[in-house]
């Protein structure tokens, strides 16, 4: 298993911004991109998440351990 597929990703649309967001709770607090399109949006959130741990092995960091389990931790996260 590569090590980004242990995370949580999704997008969730938001009314207030009328767009698409992209998470990855135990990476970031927060959404950390956002588009027009679902599509484009989980895209560009799987590119970050990938990079974002790339960049954290090269500095020889300890990943976070996943804690989000998607049947329950969703909406705690986005709160």
């Amino acid at each position: 298993m590569k090590p980004e597929d242990r995370y949580h990703r999704f997008v969730r649309w938001s009314d207030e911004d009328q767009c698409y967001i992209g998470y990855c709770p135990d990476l970031y607090f927060g959404g950390v991109c956002h588009s027009e399109q679902e599509e484009s949006t989980y895209t560009e959130l799987c590119a970050i998440v990938r990079d974002e741990i790339a960049h954290r092995l090269a500095k020889g960091e300890t990943l976070p351990e996943p804690a989000v389990r998607a049947t329950r931790d969703l909406d705690l996260a986005v709160a």
